[in-house]
């Protein structure tokens, strides 16, 4: 048998180990960390969190500190604090090698090249209501031989990341709004639709306006942007981009056994020149949707689930699409390991008939598909049905291991098979199968300690019955390897 996801996450299992911690030891060592707890309680780092503007370092005393960098996190620029600055980056290299690239088997397929991604920071507070921040970065690569060469996901040779100021306004005791305006990264819920793209060399940004009201256990977003499009040698801006708009409602709900969390939103993208199918035009694309985590059933069991519906307009099509996203999981929390094990499910609509004035294909809008479909981004939420399990596992406390098995099949064989981009990969029309094959993903994550971080993975893509009617369908290898500074 080519392909046995089942042994892959019996391996993992068994590499996780299956020791069960006794009640009495569990208590013993809950003691143990409530101990080491309360000792850590007298000074503890600030964690290094993305985007990096959501960092809090207005409490850090650098005397308390023992590194190097521990001066340039809470920098007072007058007597009494008020005005005070915190500066970091962070530098991030990794190789890749590619196989069969696009399931191709020509030499061109086969390359392996380097990224690196340099970013730096300056976060200035002007008392405790207004802040300025603004972070640039530098994103090379070696030379990329692969269909493509060096895209625009891969170099930005020196670029303004994020540029925005902030204010902040009580509205009432219990109300407060921060209006911000400049370049910035965008970020919701689990990312399935809006993110920054962390993964990407050159991330993404945009020029916008916000205002955030922050009520109750409610968080509200508004906003109207541009898209900064990436341009590789010259400086971004948001005139070739899309303009993106909407309402973010987020909640924390439930009770300290049970919490969840609540969204709710309606995003709105305007683009100048669209194609889906057949169907070509300007796009006016209108999306509401709902999604809800948190823990339900048993203690260990955990859930996430999103619905989204999409009207609108391309050209004179109408626009009348849907994705749903499904995963449940669960933590053994009796296991030394803690090994978690998750199934999921995506669907993504597609186009049932090209050029019939109705445009069925999702829009993704702006997504991290990396996480969710895939980490050789050549799917995307885009006439997708995706089954599929993972399972992860703690082997120290700076070491992780996971595994992720896809199955891939189009929503639609008149519509195309499109990757994390956007891009179509193959037309609808060059095959009748809806089997698009299967990714297997590896990953192992080692923290050296709290500024620098290891990963590695490797993938494979066996091709499905759509590729091997479509065109090239060798199985498509991946790997890579990357470290990661913090400071």
């Amino acid at each position: 048998m080519r392909f046995a996801p089942h042994l892959v996450l019996a391996a993992l299992v068994g590499t996780c180990g299956t020791t069960v911690v006794s009640a009495q030891d569990a208590d013993t060592t809950k003691v143990e960390q409530a101990k080491t707890a309360e000792q850590e309680e007298l000074f503890q780092y600030p964690k290094y969190v993305y985007p990096r503007f959501n960092e809090d370092w207005s409490n850090f005393d650098s005397s308390d500190g023992n590194e190097r960098l521990d001066s340039i996190k809470h920098v007072k620029f007058n007597d009494d604090g008020s005005v005070w600055g915190s500066f970091g980056g962070s530098v991030r290299v990794r190789g890749e090698y590619w196989q069969n690239f696009a399931w191709s088997d020509a030499t061109t397929a086969d390359d392996t090249f380097g990224l690196f991604r340099a970013l730096a920071h300056a976060d200035v507070h002007f008392g405790e209501n207004y802040r300025a921040f603004f972070q640039g970065k530098s994103a090379l690569s070696t030379d990329r031989d692969l269909p493509g060469g060096r895209r625009s996901l891969d170099v930005d040779t020196l670029a303004v990341q994020q540029a925005f100021f902030d204010a902040i306004i009580p509205l009432s005791d219990d109300v407060k709004m921060t209006a911000r305006v400049g370049r910035q990264g965008l970020k919701y819920g689990k990312q399935r639709l809006v993110s920054p793209l962390p993964w990407a060399n050159t991330m993404r940004a945009w020029d916008a306006a916000l205002a955030r009201f922050e009520f109750d256990q409610w968080k509200i977003d508004g906003f109207v942007s541009r898209y900064a499009a990436v341009q590789k040698y010259d400086v971004n801006d948001w005139q070739p981009g899309p303009t993106f708009y909407g309402v973010y409602a987020t909640a924390k709900l439930g009770d300290e056994n049970r919490p969840y969390t609540l969204d709710l939103y309606w995003l709105g993208l305007d683009k100048s020149s669209a194609t889906y199918n057949g169907d070509s035009g300007s796009e006016n694309r209108q999306t509401i949707g709902a999604r809800s985590d948190g823990t339900f059933w048993e203690d260990g069991m955990d859930f996430d689930a999103e619905l989204m519906f999409q009207f609108g307009d391309v050209g004179g099509a109408d626009v009348t699409a849907y994705a749903a996203a499904i995963e449940v999981g669960h933590t053994y929390e009796n296991v030394s390991t803690k090994p978690r094990v998750l199934l999921g499910f995506d669907y993504a609509s597609g186009d049932k008939n090209a050029a019939d004035g109705k445009v069925e294909t999702f829009n993704q809008l702006f997504p991290l598909g990396h996480a969710y479909l895939g980490f050789m981004d050549f799917v995307g939420r885009q006439n997708i049905v995706d089954l599929h399990a993972g399972a992860l596992c703690h082997t120290s406390d700076k070491m992780m291991l996971r595994a992720d098995i896809h199955a891939f099949w189009r929503a639609n064989t008149n519509d195309a098979l499109y990757n994390a981009g956007g891009g179509v990969v193959r037309p609808g029309a060059a095959g009748g199968s809806s089997q698009v094959g299967q990714e297997l993903d590896l990953t192992a994550v080692y923290k050296v300690d709290r500024h620098i971080t290891l990963q590695g993975g490797y993938s494979v893509f066996f091709a499905g019955d759509f590729l091997k009617e479509s065109g090239p369908s060798s199985d498509m290898h991946w790997m890579y390897f990357q470290t990661t500074y913090r400071f």
